[in-house]
């Protein structure tokens, strides 16, 4: 058989600026690609496809079992089974719905396994003995919540102990959103996506159910139709010139550290200098907290740094908000007037969602030649919205977009799969970064990071201040999940914030 598809999530795939194509630009693309294919060809190449990499992932399995739904999703199961029935595998089929109403491609599926020898019932096994689960019930097909026969077959699939591999989306999960169609989904460990990468399989709860990632786009130009989002590729490392010095990588102050929360702002601060930026400044709104930091005494203070001249706000990057409390209220009408470059997170967002005149300012800065960054997580973007957080997570792309648009801004949506969007270009899906992640400070290493990165790249003298946030925003939640990975054993287990610093220092 030909070569196992390429591993999106592996280093070689990663490499690469992926596009995304929601629903209707996949039926697209299989149209394009359809009208220049003999008959039933596309569903053969899934087919072919799917057996090589169940192959590739257990060469020794003697048992396979393949739960097909209704539609063309159980056409490429078919497929697949009829070439793991070829290679001598003992495959069989559990064959869900009115085989007289299947699509053409999958009746002839059918057929042609049925004539292999390959075994179908119309009934889940019993018990499952199998060294191998095949997911082909639902696909791009369904946005509905599985019921019924397919609910109990996601349900026996969920409960075999071997690896799962699903075929071109854990069936349940929606295509576009990531989102759960109901409250029950195939939790593969193998997802092989066909002819284009669904952006539901990296943001929402994608990346918990789909597993490693796989694709095949068996032969379409997936330039043809335009995607609705990319694929965060690994960003350039910067590099530096024998002759430059800390002068030419800009300043940055960080606004936040309200009383007893100044930590968030040392780390903001900290994963700035670690990013790059010349000199670090800390603006505490805890007039009492200590000025220095003796494992860091780079970092330099600047009290009520917020208040600084219009000249010197307009010289910096600001990091707001990291530990703000409500105390950074205050700080902000000065910072959104005259920064021209403003990164705001956590509390900066929470009081900005409650007070119409600061969020008159923070839509007016774009107008103005003034480039803003949000970073919010699901909660502080539905206060943003006025919405609510489940609303945000059922699609995470339109509320990014939506808010975006709405502030003429960045804006980072954080969680898995973290969203980056902005006026006037295609949103970018994150897809590194784990569950390791989920700790106390990690949020104000991001922004800090982001910061950071983005003094250093303004400083060099970059012309268009929307896209340079954009482009450095993109770069930086990549490097910030990709330091999250790579322990072997440890995946499971928390990473301190300031051990995350560390690590992305380390990285550059």
């Amino acid at each position: 058989m030909p070569a196992c598809p390429l591993q999106i999530d592996g280093d070689h795939g990663r490499a690469q600026r992926w596009p995304l194509h929601d629903r209707v630009a996949s039926r697209t693309l299989e149209a394009h690609l359809a009208a220049s294919c003999a008959p039933h060809a596309l569903m053969q190449r899934a087919g072919l496809a799917a057996a090589r990499l169940a192959l590739a992932l257990v060469p020794h399995a003697g048992r396979i079992w393949i739960a097909a739904g209704p539609g063309n999703n159980g056409g490429d199961g078919c497929e697949a089974a009829f070439h793991l029935q070829r290679a001598g595998k003992q495959v069989s089929v559990s064959l869900l719905g009115d085989a007289a109403r299947r699509p053409a491609d999958a009746a002839a599926a059918l057929a042609r396994a049925q004539a292999a020898g390959v075994a179908f019932t119309p009934d889940l096994p019993s018990t499952l003995q199998a060294d191998l689960v095949i997911d082909a019930l639902l696909g791009l097909g369904s946005a509905r919540a599985p019921q019924g026969a397919l609910a109990a077959a996601i349900g026996r699939v969920n409960g075999a102990s071997t690896p799962r591999l699903a075929l071109d989306l854990p069936s349940g999960l929606d295509a576009d959103t990531g989102a759960l169609a109901g409250t029950l989904a195939v939790q593969a460990t193998d997802t092989l996506a066909l002819l284009s990468l669904k952006p539901g399989l990296f943001t929402g709860a994608g990346r918990a159910h789909a597993g490693r990632l796989w694709f095949d786009a068996l032969g379409a130009a997936l330039d043809a139709v335009d995607p609705c989002a990319w694929l965060s590729p690994r960003p350039t490392a910067p590099t530096r010139r024998h002759t430059d010095h800390k002068g030419h990588f800009g300043d940055i102050t960080v606004v936040g550290g309200a009383t007893g929360m100044t930590g968030a702002a040392w780390l903001a601060a900290c994963a700035a200098l670690a990013a790059g930026a010349g000199r670090v400044y800390l603006a505490l709104l805890d007039a009492t907290a200590p000025l220095l930091d003796g494992s860091r005494p780079e970092l330099m203070h600047r009290p009520r740094g917020w208040q600084a001249p219009p000249v010197t706000l307009a010289a910096s990057t600001i990091v707001c908000g990291c530990g703000g409390g409500e105390a950074v209220r205050s700080a902000l009408p000065p910072l959104l007037s005259h920064s021209a470059r403003l990164l705001l997170d956590a509390d900066a967002l929470n009081a900005i969602a409650t007070d119409s005149a600061l969020q008159r300012l923070l839509a007016a800065r774009a107008g103005r030649g003034l480039a803003s960054v949000l970073t919010p997580h699901p909660l502080e973007a539905a206060r943003l919205l006025g919405s609510d957080a489940a609303a945000v997570q059922a699609d995470r792309l339109r509320a990014a977009q939506t808010l975006a648009d709405r502030y003429g801004c960045v804006v980072v949506l954080k969680g898995s799969g973290t969203v980056i969007a902005a006026p006037g270009h295609t949103p970018t899906i994150n897809p590194t970064g784990n569950a390791r992640l989920a700790s106390a400070g990690t949020g104000d290493v991001l922004a800090g990071w982001i910061g950071g990165r983005w003094t250093a790249r303004a400083a060099q003298g970059a012309a268009d201040a929307g896209a340079l946030a954009f482009d450095v925003s993109v770069a930086a939640v990549w490097e910030h999940g990709h330091a999250a990975e790579g322990e072997a054993g440890r995946e499971h287990a928390p990473l301190r914030a300031g051990d995350l610093v560390e690590r992305l220092a380390a990285a550059r």
